[in-house]
């Protein structure tokens, strides 16, 4: 039986075939809209299915410094019961908290958030996609009205004259999309890439501006001016479609090129550079990641950028406009029903007491009782031990993936109840109280939105190994424990057609949307309000989702990094991905191929710096912060500028160094700068004495 489904990765959400029943499952690549083929680590994918490392029965810790042992599912689920009620009575029922992921479905987003809000009550759900795409969606939310990471075809790639891509490395986090980035510049289309170092995607960009961390947001301010001065700006475009300009206009005065040049590595000749190709393009779209968006000003870095795109009237265009690289496998959808601290399913504020009062109503509860606000992601970890007692964890692996991971790892161990659903023992996992073996994608069905806002279908082609649940009868199970033993599926499509009806009239409506649609169509993009609307792939053609139809420029000013490189640690540290793995790991890891490919952490270092130090390739050199150290073998390589290293975030090494400085409008950490120095590790045998 062949059964046609998605990548359990990133948001491009690639097809797939999968074979097999009684023997191990095999892959082929489906073509769809989005991508003709696989990565490494699509192809790999089934490998994680029969893995050693998998997870087949509740494991429980009888006592804080017991072992882990296994246990029966009414064992497990009575122990949490307990634990919560336990801790609620104390403390309140803000004292437990639930810690959701960007590639859950969108039933299991969905389920979670409801159980939040009226199993557990509690304010406190958050998911690790803050730490992914909420800067771009601030930015996308106060400037359109309305965040869709991107609001157009991926295919739209193709047939632009100009892309820019900020703090994004396709090459290696998405190599199928760069199928689209060829396809433009074998069209005569010019690739400019902004990144501090020569990835695989800068090698092939027309032009690459290789800036210091930190500093995106400078060289944004100062490629509009020279745009501005030069008199490129869309001026029609700007009075008929847009507000805020006049603000924007003379701010961007201060930053002239030799001052821009200054504040970010990027020689005067090479802005000149860019701003003449964006100048001189028929069509051109401007797409951020997270090398701009992870930093303290990563919400006003997006802006600075979609001023940019606003400016030269791209948006609502086609193939044009500003758009966001989702990360995540569902980092889309993930976060439009119910995981994040402020939402409600449909892009609903929670505040709003019309909101409310529309998906209470699809609950069966009073509004009143839907608890408001509560905190984002890292502030959630951070009060762990302290306001909140209990966590639940579903679909991440925070003890890899957050900032300043010595502060986090000690709130973890403050808890009085910690409980991890997981496929394997990740590091979170293997602190916990109570763990739950939950099934993978190609065992469950269910939806997914990708990248582009199109909502696509996973398949189930096997059955989970026997003492293996869903997410889904795990939600439902937690629910029973604490007293809430209706309005929970287990069924998928039920689950669906219940977050339709929330999010109806929504932001993200997907009224029209159902399985048997999605089928049919290979995904519809969402708003879809009613099953006769086509859907919408295209956003902002005729305006924008804010009261008057107007996009809003958004005035930002430049500020340095929460923490500069100073006398006692002189270097920028940045963090990134790399093309064998995938986010903490946790999966990835586990494949064999993927592992020996990449094995470990390293660092990269500049071969003038290796000099200083007198280092090798592989020595071994100790990377410091102020949080921390870690020795790693290094790389010593010159596509990484002197003054820069960059350690891989998907083992925990990474996260050991970085700073928990946060976003002040999207709360997302700045893990792609902090200060750091470097040394030459101890010879093993000067330790050895």
């Amino acid at each position: 039986m062949v059964t046609g489904t998605h990548c359990p990765y990133c948001a491009l959400q690639c097809g797939m075939s999968l074979s097999g029943g009684s023997g191990p499952v095999t892959v082929e690549a489906r073509p769809t809209s989005t991508s003709a083929g696989l990565c490494q680590k699509g192809w790999t994918a089934p490998a994680l299915l029969a893995s050693p490392e998998r997870l087949t029965t509740p494991l429980v810790r009888d006592h804080r410094h017991a072992a882990l042992r296994p246990a029966g599912w009414d064992e497990v689920f009575a122990r949490i019961g307990t634990g919560i009620t336990a801790v609620q009575q104390e403390y309140g029922r803000d004292a437990v908290g639930v810690f959701g992921g960007g590639g859950l479905t969108n039933e299991q987003a969905y389920s979670l958030g409801k159980l939040a809000r009226v199993a557990l009550r509690t304010a406190n759900i958050d998911y690790n996609g803050r730490f992914c795409m909420s800067s771009a969606a601030a930015a996308g939310n106060r400037a359109f009205g309305v965040d869709r990471g991107l609001p157009f075809p991926l295919a739209d790639i193709a047939g632009t004259d100009v892309l820019v891509l900020a703090g994004s490395n396709l090459a290696d986090t998405m190599p199928p999309a760069m199928a689209h980035v060829e396809a433009m510049l074998a069209a005569g289309g010019e690739l400019i890439v902004i990144d501090p170092r020569r990835t695989p995607t800068a090698e092939v960009a027309t032009l690459h501006l290789q800036n210091v961390p930190g500093s995106d947001l400078a060289l944004a301010l100062g490629l509009l001016h020279l745009l501005v001065a030069g008199g490129h700006v869309a001026q029609a475009y700007i009075a008929e479609r847009t507000t805020g300009w006049d603000d924007v206009r003379p701010l961007v005065a201060g930053y002239w090129p030799e001052r821009v040049e200054r504040m970010t590595g990027v020689p005067v000749s090479a802005l000149y550079e860019a701003a003449r190709l964006l100048a001189g393009a028929g069509s051109a779209m401007i797409l951020t990641a997270r090398g701009a968006e992870q930093q303290s000003k990563g919400t006003d870095t997006a802006t600075a950028f979609l001023n940019l795109a606003l400016a030269l009237g791209l948006p609502g265009r086609p193939h044009a406009g500003w758009g966001c690289v989702t990360g995540q496998g569902n980092g889309q959808g993930g976060r439009e029903h119910g995981q994040k601290a402020d939402q409600l399913p449909g892009y609903r504020s929670i505040s709003d007491p019309v909101a409310r009062a529309h998906v209470a109503g699809v609950w069966g509860v009073p509004s009143e009782s839907l608890p408001g606000p509560g905190r984002s992601a890292f502030e959630l970890l951070d009060a762990l031990g302290a306001d909140v007692r209990a966590l639940l964890v579903v679909g991440s692996n925070v003890a890899v993936s957050a900032p300043d991971l010595r502060r986090v790892s000690q709130r973890l161990d403050g808890l009085d109840l910690l409980v991890v659903a997981d496929l394997v023992l990740s590091e979170t996992a293997a602190r916990a109280d109570v763990v739950l073996p939950v099934a993978q994608w190609a065992e469950e069905d269910g939806t997914m939105t990708n990248l582009e806002g199109r909502v696509l279908r996973r398949r189930k082609a096997i059955d989970p190994p026997p003492g293996v649940r869903t997410d889904l009868e795990v939600i439902a199970g937690i629910a029973a424990a604490v007293g809430v033993s209706t309005g929970f599926h287990t069924d998928a499509e039920e689950v669906f057609a219940e977050l339709r009806r929330a999010s109806a009239g929504g932001l993200a409506d997907y009224a029209g949307i159902s399985y048997p649609r999605i089928d049919a169509e290979d995904g519809v993009f969402w708003p879809c309000p009613d099953e006769h609307h086509p859907g919408t792939p295209r956003l902002f053609t005729e305006r924008f989702a804010t009261p008057d139809g107007r996009a809003r420029f958004v005035p930002v000013e430049h500020r340095p990094a929460a923490e500069e490189p100073d006398e006692d640690y002189p270097l920028y540290l940045t963090t990134g991905r790399v093309r064998g793995h995938y986010q903490s790991g946790a999966q990835t890891r586990r494949v064999p191929a993927l592992a020996a490919a990449e094995p470990g952490p390293f660092v990269e270092v500049h071969p003038h710096l290796a000099e200083q130090l007198g280092v090798a390739e592989a020595d071994e050199v100790v990377v410091a912060t102020r949080r921390g150290q870690a020795t790693l073998p290094a790389r010593v390589t010159a596509t990484i500028q002197p003054e820069t290293v960059f350690v891989p975030f998907h083992w925990s090494e990474a996260n050991r160094l970085t700073i928990a400085a946060l976003d002040p409008t999207s709360r997302m950490p700045e893990f792609k700068v902090c200060a750091a120095r470097l040394s030459r590790a101890p010879s093993r045998e000067a330790v050895s004495r």
